[in-house]
């Protein structure tokens, strides 16, 4: 058994334990994958035939990457003969072997999301239901969560607590919604995704031969990721090992994160219930990350109360201590998360790809994005698209590009009926051919439809003039408005703001396409309002900025060495040489979504624990002291995730790189982390020989205004650093000054915004 000798202790203990029902409760890093594994290649090796073994992961790349350590271990192509893959993948094809059973086809087709919206859109209209009301993606959800509970729509319908709930929320009709879509896919021969679950546990409890022949085909089984199986997940698999109870789950407790998708702790909390002679396992060496991370994330992780209690250790260096970083904005943090990446690739020679960004929604991958390209270093979303290039966002930049250039038709096309205005399909091709046949754009021909022969009927005409008299009142004021101004009137009346704000009630991807345009909006701000500025910042340089922005397209790009931008739950299973950890506020993460109970926010602590067992060698931790949030700077206050990082494993560093060595530059001396934690936003931050101008001009008898500055003072400005008066314009709230700083050069500041202080 040389193939063994690689393995620790604890990790051959749970490979060569076969028989009986089996947990294995793995730490991050651990290597719960290599276990699994090795367990079935050792399997194989005693002569279980592999035929016999089913073994389910949460990905197909996880199952793919498994057959194939497998083969190299026992060789001669045998793995192929595991029935190994995800829930899904695995239980279609035992569908499509008995498909007939349930009434479907053998090749039954599977519908995708936005299949089985489309279908629940016509079955509301063919019921005379409001779609405002019954909203095809709340109605989606709510079907799936009945599915994943084994609720049949016969069931739902006779359930008087369903059915009051449903009643209660105005939508009394939902139960007959999700009889009619269910017959609707049946006489399909379509079961949605949902479906492949549901069904499957329907074919195990009406057919007995089934069941039996599957709980003796499966005499041992593998599920990966225990804590993250739903309730219909977790009943086929204790159906099929019911007879000889081969079953070794694996997961970590500490990791499940994914309530939202349907996934049940309770499942592996409770696996010594349904199985009281279960053998325990515990994998607590962690190879990946170093001492301080490994504790650090321990001290977190040790404040939940419903978790199976390990002890997560490594005999990995000591480690530099998790670097906790404030920022004045979200702007700001992006910025100087980027620099941080730069310097640290340039002076240690690392790659892009050792590097991730890990934020806990989508929306703030903006500030990363747009710093990162500016200092021309590739970089990758991890599932899911660029910022700019979600199509919300192109949505609204189309309006600006066509407010800015009227004939921009690729533009046109996008927003001529959206929001819907009824302007159809074939009224559109009629103003492309007429457009072609005249040589000119398609603007020329629906501003002056007198001119050019074209077949549309009055109606639309109609509606194709306010569209035009809409985007060319836009077009006069975008030299004459700030860029933020404009984009919020265009956003706001041309429809867009109030189409996707009534969305927001059809699901968390409907909030996260409202939240996306709050974002840009805040960019745009941020760009407009910015306090150095002193000229009009106008919508038509913030495009020409954007332009310059997206210009790369990244899709076609397969070099894999970029900086990865990620949400949290996108980077479990992942892990990277340096993590920032982004956007540590309250409200933001923990998230004010979901904390209302204990389970909920110990959901938010275990995610936060994900986040930081990511990293291997550095983990930093940052968080703004201002944020804008739909065109507002609001005041925002450190995650309490930081405070309970035990102290001695974290480190407090100004954006400048200046260490505390476990106590903030700006924390005062016998001053604990936590009470510095709770003070950020009131302490000093500039040298003790600094006076405010206001200061100043009491001083000298001139009252408390802050524009008694004069030509030759050095001033300190939070940003630039020292710099020194050179000029000085303007009267009242218009007064400016010219300042130069050695480390920027001459910067023109606004004095009413510009929070200077006299270096005496």
């Amino acid at each position: 058994m040389e193939y063994l000798n690689g393995l620790n202790e604890s990790q051959r203990a749970a490979v060569e334990h076969i028989e009986g029902p089996t947990m294995v409760i793995a730490g991050a890093g651990s290597g719960k994958t290599r276990v699994l594994t090795y367990r079935i290649a050792h399997m194989m090796r005693l002569g279980i035939d592999p035929f016999n073994i089913l073994a389910l992961t949460f990905t197909n790349k996880a199952a793919k990457e498994m057959t194939e350590r497998i083969n190299n271990i026992v060789g001669g192509g045998e793995s192929k003969n595991i029935t190994m893959g995800t829930f899904h993948s695995v239980f279609s094809r035992i569908l499509r072997f008995n498909a007939d059973k349930l009434g479907y086809p053998q090749n039954f087709t599977i519908y995708d999301t936005q299949d089985s919206k489309s279908l629940l859109k016509d079955v509301i209209k063919e019921l005379s239901l409001d779609d405002k009301v019954y909203k095809p993606s709340m109605v989606l959800g709510r079907i799936s969560s009945a599915k994943n509970n084994l609720i049949s729509p016969d069931a739902y319908a006779q359930n008087v607590e369903i059915m009051s709930e449903d009643t209660m929320s105005k939508r009394p009709e939902m139960g007959r919604i999700y009889k009619t879509y269910a017959n609707r896919c049946f006489n399909a021969g379509a079961m949605d995704f949902d479906d492949l679950l549901y069904q499957t546990n329907v074919l195990l409890r009406d057919f007995p031969e089934a069941l039996q022949y599957y709980q003796h085909k499966f005499k041992y089984i593998l599920v990966d990721e225990y804590q993250d199986t739903n309730y219909a997940q977790y009943l086929i698999v204790k159906k099929l090992a019911a007879v000889y109870e081969n079953i070794c789950v694996v997961g970590d407790d500490a990791q499940s994160i994914y309530s939202f998708r349907g996934a049940n702790i309770q499942n592996i909390l409770n696996f010594k219930k349904d199985y009281p002679d279960f053998q325990l396992f515990k994998l607590e060496q962690n190879y990946r990350s170093t001492k301080s991370i490994v504790e650090a994330a321990n001290s977190v992780i040790a404040r939940n109360k419903d978790q199976i209690q390990k002890d997560v250790w490594t005999d990995n260096e000591l480690g530099k201590p998790i670097t906790i970083l404030k920022t004045m904005t979200d702007n700001e943090e992006g910025k100087v998360i980027a620099n941080k990446i730069y310097d640290l690739k340039q002076g240690a020679g690392l790659a892009f790809n050792d590097f991730a960004i890990l934020y806990r929604t989508n929306r703030q991958s903006r500030a990363f994005e747009e710093a990162l390209r500016k200092l021309n270093m590739p970089y990758k979303i991890y599932g899911g698209l660029s910022f700019y290039q979600r199509k919300e966002i192109k949505d609204l930049l189309a309006y600006f590009r066509l407010t800015a250039n009227p004939k921009d038709e690729e533009a046109l096309k996008r927003v001529i009926n959206y929001p819907k205005r009824g302007i159809g399909k074939t009224s559109i091709e009629n103003i492309v051919i007429a457009a072609n046949q005249n040589g000119v754009s398609m603007w020329d021909i629906i501003s002056d439809f007198g001119r050019y022969s074209v077949s549309i009927n009055g109606p639309t005409k109609t509606k194709l003039f306010e569209f035009v008299t809409m985007i060319r009142s836009f077009s006069a004021q975008l030299e004459t408005l700030p860029a933020y101004e404009m984009a919020h009137h265009i956003a706001k009346a041309s429809g867009v703001l109030k189409d996707l704000y009534n969305e927001k009630e059809k699901g968390p991807e409907e909030v996260e396409r409202y939240q996306n345009i709050e974002e840009l909006l805040s960019g745009i701000r941020a760009f407009s309002s910015d306090h150095e500025a002193t000229e009009l910042k106008t919508l038509s340089e913030f495009m020409i900025d954007v332009a310059l922005l997206t210009d790369a397209d990244l899709t076609k790009d397969e070099d894999k060495n970029k900086v990865t931008l990620m949400t949290i739950h996108s980077s479990k299973g992942l892990e990277f040489k340096h993590v920032y950890l982004v956007g540590l506020e309250e409200n933001l993460f923990p998230s004010q979504m979901v904390l209302h109970s204990r389970s909920e926010l110990e959901e938010e602590r275990r995610l936060f624990y994900v986040a930081i067992t990511r990293a291997e060698q550095t983990c930093t931790i940052s968080y703004a002291v201002s944020r804008f949030v739909f065109g507002n700077l609001q005041s925002s206050e450190p995650s309490r995730f930081i405070s309970e990082i035990s102290k001695e494993f974290i480190t407090y560093e100004n954006p400048y790189g200046e260490r505390s060595g476990g106590r903030s530059l700006n924390a005062r001396p016998g001053m604990n982390e936590k009470a510095y934690i709770g003070g950020l936003n009131r302490m000093p931050t500039q040298p003790t020989n600094l006076r405010s101008l206001s200061d100043l001009g009491a001083s000298k008898g001139k009252g408390s205004s802050a524009l008694e500055l004069k030509v030759g003072y050095n001033v300190m400005h939070e940003r630039f650093g020292k710099g020194k008066v050179m000029k000085i314009d303007g009267t009242g709230d218009d007064k400016k000054a010219t300042i130069f700083f050695p480390k920027e050069g001459s910067k023109t500041l606004l004095m009413k915004f510009a929070k200077l202080e006299v270096v005496e």
